[in-house]
C-alpha cells in the first residue's frame, strides 16, 4: 500500500479512502464515520470467522485425502465413503423441506424466463453494453453471425447485402409463426399490421397477401405499440417476453418485405451479472476502485463511455425505458435495461486496500459487500435518471461457497452490512453459485441458511469440475477433460440443482440457472444445443454477448419453462452417489499420442489465458484454442485445466519435464497466434523471464498444493509482481 490513512482503526489505501468519501457517500446519507466504523465492526466479527472457515476447508480436504490415500472408490466401498464424508461433517443431515420466504423480488428474476448476461465489470464499455442488452436486434443477430452461412453470395460483407437480408427476413418470419402464431397463414404472407381503434381499446389487423383478413391465435399477444416518423412499432408478448415488430415500408429492409416489417426486437438479457469475480484482475486497490466507480456509476444511472468504432467516435451511455401506448389506450413502458445483479469475491482472498487492526489485509469479500452495497444505495435512492431495481432490492451473487456454513456466514455478513447502512432487513438478495462440490451435496442446506434473501441458484460446470478433480486428487487420475462432460455425476449434478431449487419454492420467487455458452463465435451451435437448458427447467442461462443473449431468447419463447418446471415437481431427485461418483480413469487406457494431444491442448489454453491476465490485467477475453476456435476463458476454465495436469502429474500419467516441453511449445504456438497484437508480450524467446510463462508453470507444478484448486492466489502474486516491474521501468 503506496500510501494509506488511518480511518476508524483501519489502515486504508489513500486511492479507496478518497473515492468513498468523494465519489460514493455523496447521496446516500451515510457518513464517513458511519461506513469505516461499520467496516471495522464487521471486519473486527466476520474476519476470524472467514478465516476459520477456510481452515475448514483444509481439514475437510485433508481428510478426504487420506481416505483415498488408504482406500478404493468402488461400488463396493461407496456407501462407506458417503459415511465417512458425514462423519467428519462434509455432508450435513437434511432437515424438513426447505421454503423460501423472499420478498421484493423483481419480476425479471421471480417471473420471466430469459438469458442472463455476465460481463467484467472492470471494462466500462462492456459493462454498458451488457446493461444495454434487454433489447435485441433479431435482425443483426441473424445476419452478423453464424447463423446465416457465409456461402458465396451471401456473405456479410462491409456493406449491406440484400441476398443475405432476405434470408435473415425469413429465418425471423419463421420465428414469429412460431412465437406469435397467426390463425391462417405466415407472418412472411402479410400484406398490413394495422392498429385500430375501437371505443377506448385498440386491437391488430391482419391481412395477408390474398386480402384475407386473419388475427393471432392468442390475441391476447398483441400488448401495444407506438408510431415514430414513418415507423410504427407493434408490442407483443409470449411466455412473459416482449417482442418489437418494427414497420417501416420506406426503410431499405422494410421495403424489401410485403409488410414493411424493418426488424424484429426481442427482450433479451433479462438481467445481467456485473462480474467483480472470475472475469476481472483486481489485484489491489487501485483495481479494485476501478472496478467500484463502474458499478457506482451503474447504481447511479450516470456511467458513460467513448471510444472510436470505424473512424468515428461514439459516447456510450444507459438506454431509457421504452414508451408505448398499451390496447387500453393508456401509457406503458418497458424497462430499456437488463436488471443487475453483482457478483463479489468468494471467501478466499483478502486485501492490502484495507489493513485490521493487527496489520493485516482484511477478507475482500467483506470488502466488496460494503462498497458494492454502499453503491447500489444509489439506486436505491432514487439518485439517478434510471432504475435499476423496481422493487428496492439489491442483488449480489455470491461465488465459491462451500456448504451450509458458509452460506450461513453470508447471511449474517449482509444481515450486519444491512444494519450498518440502516436497510431492511433482507433487503440485500443474494444468489448462490452451487459450483462447488460440498455446496452440491448439501444444496437444500445451503438454501435453507439463506431462505429469506436467496432468488438464484446457479450451476457453474467449470469450477464444479475444478472443484471435483481437487477433492478427489488422491482418488486416482482422472479422464481426459473433454469426457468429463459425458459422466453420470455431471448429470447428476444439474438435475439435483433443478430438483432442490424446486422442492425449496425458488419457482416465482428465483432463478435456477445454468453455466455459460463458451464458444461467441459459433452461435449457430448455440442456437441448436442451448435450448436444452430451458428444457431442464433452468428459467436462465448464461451468455457471453448481447448478440448471443438475443438469439438464446428464441429458446425462451420456444420453451414454457414454467410448464416445464411443474411437469419436474414430482420426478425422482438426483441420486447423491452418482454426484459423489468422480470422472476416474479407472480401466480405461490411453495411448500416449492422446496424453500428449490433452496435455497440449490444456497447456495451450492455460499460456493463452494467463498471458493476458498476468502482462495485460485481462480478467475475461476470447481466447483461441489449439484449433484456433475462440473460446471465453475465465478463472474457473483455468481452475479445471491446471487442476487436470496436475492431477496427471501426480498419478504419474506425465512427467514433469513432458510437461515443460509442451509447455515450450506451446509458448511458441500462443505467440504465433497473437503476433498481431501490439501490446502481446511473446513468451517463447524468453522463458524464464516471461511472468505469463512462469505463472502457468506454477499453476501446474503448484497446483495439488492451492486451496482447492483455485487459481487467484497464483495469479494475484504473479500480475502483482509484473504490474511492480513496470511501475518501476
Amino acid at each position: 500500500m503506496s500510501q494509506s490513512v488511518e480511518l476508524s482503526n483501519l489502515r486504508v489505501a489513500s486511492t479507496l479512502s478518497d473515492f468513498i468519501a468523494n465519489e460514493a457517500l455523496p447521496g446516500t446519507g451515510v457518513s464517513e464515520t458511519q461506513f469505516w466504523s461499520g467496516l471495522h465492526r464487521v471486519v473486527q466479527d466476520f474476519g476470524d470467522r472467514n478465516r476459520s472457515l477456510l481452515e475448514q476447508r483444509d481439514r475437510l480436504q485433508e481428510q478426504i485425502d487420506v481416505w483415498h490415500q488408504t482406500h478404493e472408490l468402488n461400488d463396493a466401498t461407496r456407501s462407506n465413503y458417503q459415511q465417512f464424508l458425514r462423519q467428519i461433517g462434509y455432508l450435513v443431515p437434511e432437515g424438513h423441506e426447505v421454503e423460501i420466504t423472499t420478498q421484493d423480488v423483481d419480476p425479471e428474476i421471480a417471473q420471466v424466463a430469459g438469458p442472463q448476461l455476465v460481463v467484467p465489470l472492470s471494462n466500462a464499455r462492456f459493462a454498458l453494453n451488457a446493461a444495454n442488452a434487454r433489447w435485441g436486434s433479431l435482425f443483426d443477430a441473424f445476419y452478423g453471425t453464424d447463423v446465416i452461412a457465409s456461402a458465396p453470395g451471401i456473405e456479410a460483407g462491409s456493406v449491406y447485402n440484400p441476398k443475405r437480408g432476405n434470408l435473415v427476413v425469413a429465418k425471423g418470419q419463421a420465428f414469429l409463426d412460431e412465437a406469435l402464431p397467426l390463425t391462417t397463414g405466415s407472418h412472411a404472407q402479410v400484406a398490413n399490421y394495422l392498429v385500430a381503434k375501437r371505443g377506448k381499446q385498440f386491437s391488430l389487423i391482419i391481412t395477408l397477401e390474398d386480402d384475407s383478413v386473419v388475427a393471432l391465435k392468442v390475441p391476447e399477444q398483441f400488448a401495444g405499440f407506438t408510431t415514430e416518423g414513418t415507423q410504427t412499432t407493434l408490442l407483443f408478448v409470449n411466455h412473459g417476453l416482449y417482442i418489437e415488430l418494427q414497420i417501416d415500408k420506406t426503410h431499405p429492409v422494410g421495403a424489401t418485405t410485403l409488410s414493411g416489417l424493418k426488424d424484429i426486437v426481442m427482450e433479451s438479457a433479462l438481467s445481467t451479472i456485473q462480474d467483480c469475480e472470475d472475469s476481472v484482475a483486481a489485484v489491489d486497490a487501485q483495481d479494485k476502485v476501478a472496478v467500484y466507480r463502474n458499478w457506482l456509476g451503474l447504481m447511479r444511472g450516470d456511467l458513460k463511455e467513448s471510444f472510436s468504432k470505424n473512424g468515428e467516435q461514439v459516447l456510450r451511455t444507459l438506454q431509457q425505458d421504452r414508451p408505448y401506448t398499451s390496447v387500453n389506450g393508456t401509457r406503458m413502458s418497458l424497462p430499456g435495461r437488463s436488471l443487475m445483479l453483482v457478483r463479489n469475491v468468494g471467501l478466499l482472498m483478502t486485501t492490502d486496500a484495507v489493513l485490521d487492526e493487527q496489520g493485516r489485509e482484511i477478507p475482500e469479500g467483506i470488502m466488496d459487500a460494503f462498497v458494492t452495497v454502499l453503491c447500489s444505495l444509489h439506486d436505491l435512492r432514487r439518485n439517478g435518471p434510471v432504475r435499476n431495481s423496481r422493487s428496492g432490492s439489491i442483488y449480489i451473487v455470491k461465488p465459491k461457497l462451500h456448504g451450509p456454513e458458509e452460506a450461513k456466514f453470508t447471511d449474517d455478513l449482509f444481515g450486519a452490512v444491512e444494519r450498518v447502512f440502516g436497510l431492511d432487513q433482507n433487503t440485500i438478495k443474494v444468489g448462490v453459485m452451487d459450483e462447488e462440490r460440498r455446496t452440491t451435496v448439501n444444496l437444500r442446506e445451503c438454501i435453507r441458511a439463506v431462505s429469506a434473501r436467496v432468488v438464484f441458484i446457479n450451476t457453474g460446470f467449470l469450477d464444479r469440475t475444478g472443484d471435483e478433480i481437487h477433492t478427489c486428487m488422491e482418488a486416482g487420475p482422472v479422464i481426459p477433460k473433454e469426457a468429463i462432460k459425458g459422466q453420470p455425476w455431471i448429470a447428476a449434478y444439474e438435475d439435483n440443482n433443478v430438483d432442490a431449487g424446486l422442492a425449496s419454492g425458488l419457482m416465482g420467487r428465483g432463478q435456477i440457472g445454468k453455466g455459460m455458452w463458451p464458444k461467441p463465435d459459433n452461435l449457430s451451435e448455440m442456437l441448436e444445443t442451448k435450448g436444452a437448458h430451458p428444457q431442464a427447467g433452468a428459467n436462465c442461462a448464461w451468455v457471453p454477448s448481447p448478440t448471443a443473449a438475443t438469439l438464446h431468447a428464441i429458446h425462451y419463447h420456444q420453451n414454457h419453462v414454467q410448464a416445464i418446471q411443474e411437469g419436474m415437481r414430482d420426478r425422482p431427485v438426483a441420486a447423491l452417489q452418482d454426484i459423489l461418483t468422480p470422472p476416474l480413469l479407472e480401466n480405461m487406457e490411453l495411448s500416449d499420442s492422446q496424453i500428449n494431444a490433452e496435455l497440449e491442448n490444456n497447456v495451450q489454453g492455460i499460456l493463452g489465458y494467463v498471458a493476458r491476465w498476468v502482462e495485460h490485467g485481462v480478467g475475461c477475453s476470447k481466447v483461441p484454442d489449439i484449433n484456433n476456435v475462440g473460446l471465453m476463458e475465465d478463472r474457473a476454465t483455468l481452475r479445471i485445466s491446471s487442476q487436470h495436469i496436475a492431477n496427471w502429474l501426480h498419478h504419474g500419467l506425465c512427467s514433469k519435464e513432458q510437461v515443460l516441453a509442451v509447455l515450450t511449445r506451446m509458448a511458441n504456438v500462443v505467440d504465433e497466434q497473437n503476433a498481431g497484437d501490439p501490446s502481446y508480450v511473446p513468451m517463447a524467446a524468453n522463458l524464464e523471464d516471461s511472468a505469463a510463462f512462469q505463472a502457468a508453470c506454477d499453476l501446474i507444478f503448484k497446483g495439488r498444493e492451492q486451496p482447492n484448486g483455485y487459481t487467484e492466489p497464483l495469479l494475484h502474486a504473479w500480475r502483482r509482481r509484473t504490474k511492480l516491474a513496470e511501475a518501476h521501468n
